[in-house]
């Protein structure tokens, strides 16, 4: 009888000492509200683009030293991490935050509406954090506070990650996470945790999704090469302008008949395409740029082989040549769905179960990615939309108008706290 009384009372103390961290963290949480919200108004205003984020590393650092942890900067170019040694041993738990802004003009009306302009491509522009990651900095700079005033409680340690060039950079060839992971971030983390503030959903919910969640993103280019003529003539061409406008017919096949879409989406978008210079000139070449979403390694092999097959292809049968370059940029943003399973109990003690939302696959990409090849990741978005507002009209991210709601960022500092005392308490 005593052997079978014994797991129960250890089960019995261990979630007792969980419920008591948790506690903890409420009531710290509501302490640092103010600070997350002044920390993010002052990097919104100040905003810095992939890989100068000069002024963010230097204010993040400061307040990691204050808080008595390890800090190295200058990690992947601007990056910072900061590490927390718990009092009792433990795993290693990674939290991530990225912090670059994109080169768009802000035109919301605040008092800390950006003031920022930088050159970006050859193009002078307004900078502006038009994708939340200002409040990602912040929230995870008050999960920092929160944790390191009850560290000695904390069974393993906390790494703290602040990651440059999420957005990417046009003019390098690795950047962000891919380059953290390079560098080692990884090597000694057991799990690592991220959210995205997202502003189609309501402040105060959470959305997650069980494995596939985020698409791989590939850039895409297509040369198709014929035989210049006079328009008037089109006999005596290879036309590529109607080769390519078949080209991107035919891609279109691929999500209606090639992808099993009731499994996952699956985007293949020509953005852009230049030929010629003359209305009565059919020219000799054709220049096609896009982009490729997919979720998995599968999915991305078999959509990457048919673009190919179904341009060069076309292009044959019009006497045509056509040159496809694919190039691979970030991978898919898979939760384990163990780790997701795990997890969710966390979510849901934080935001309560009706404000927990399973989501479908969202194709937007995210970097984050990198991470979770290296180790299990867990990755959430965190509602920003205002109360009883329209997703279908709130302006959405990387526009002039995205707008978050403030009030949502205590449950983030919340659920990433709980994320990091719930895992520590699994292992």
């Amino acid at each position: 009888m005593k052997k079978l009384l014994l797991p129960f009372l250890l089960l019995s103390i261990a979630s007792f000492g969980q419920s008591n961290l948790r506690s903890k963290i409420d009531q710290s949480s509501d302490q640092v509200e103010s600070k997350v919200i002044e920390w993010r108004r002052d990097f919104h205003k100040y905003p810095e683009l992939g890989n100068q984020e000069f002024r963010t590393a230097e204010k993040i650092a400061a307040h990691l030293r204050s808080l008595g942890m390890e800090v190295t900067e200058e990690v992947a170019v601007t990056g910072v991490v900061g590490i927390l040694r718990g009092g009792k041993p433990g795993p290693m738990v990674g939290l991530r935050a990225d912090m670059d802004a994109l080169p768009v003009t802000e035109r919301n009306d605040l008092p800390f509406k950006s003031v920022n302009t930088a050159t970006y491509n050859g193009q002078e522009t307004g900078v502006m954090h038009a994708c939340g990651h200002d409040s990602h900095v912040a929230i995870l700079m008050g999960v920092a506070e929160v944790l390191a005033g009850m560290k000695d409680d904390l069974e393993g340690s906390v790494k703290f990650i602040f990651q440059p060039a999420e957005e990417g950079v046009y003019d390098v060839d690795i950047a962000g996470a891919e380059l953290m992971v390079k560098e080692g971030v990884m090597d000694d983390v057991d799990a690592i945790f991220g959210l995205h503030i997202w502003a189609q959903i309501e402040a105060g919910k959470i959305g997650y999704r069980s494995g596939p969640f985020l698409a791989a993103v590939d850039n895409l280019e297509i040369s198709v090469k014929g035989t210049q003529a006079h328009g008037a003539a089109p006999w005596s061409s290879v036309d590529p302008i109607v080769t390519s406008a078949q080209i991107i017919t035919g891609l279109q096949t691929i999500l209606s008949r090639n992808v099993n879409i009731t499994e996952n989406p699956a985007v293949v978008t020509i953005g852009a395409i230049h030929g010629g210079i003359r209305h009565n000139i059919i020219p000799e070449s054709v220049e096609m740029i896009g982009t490729v979403r997919t979720f998995g390694d599968e999915q991305q092999a078999l959509v990457h082989k048919r673009i190919t097959e179904i341009a060069t292809n076309i292009a044959e049968s019009a006497g045509a040549v056509a040159d496809v370059r694919i190039g691979k940029l970030y991978p898919s943003t898979v939760n384990p769905p163990e780790l997701t399973r795990q997890m969710t109990p966390s979510m849901i003690a934080s935001a309560g179960e009706g404000n927990v939302i399973a989501m479908p696959p969202v194709t937007g990409a995210e970097d984050f990615s990198f991470f979770q090849r290296e180790k299990p990741g867990f990755f959430i978005f965190l509602g920003g939309m205002k109360k009883g507002g329209d997703p279908l009209t709130t302006p959405s991210h990387h526009t002039p108008d995205f707008y978050i709601e403030e009030s949502g960022f205590k449950l983030g500092v919340r659920t990433l706290s709980y994320f990091v005392v719930d895992y520590m308490g699994m292992k």
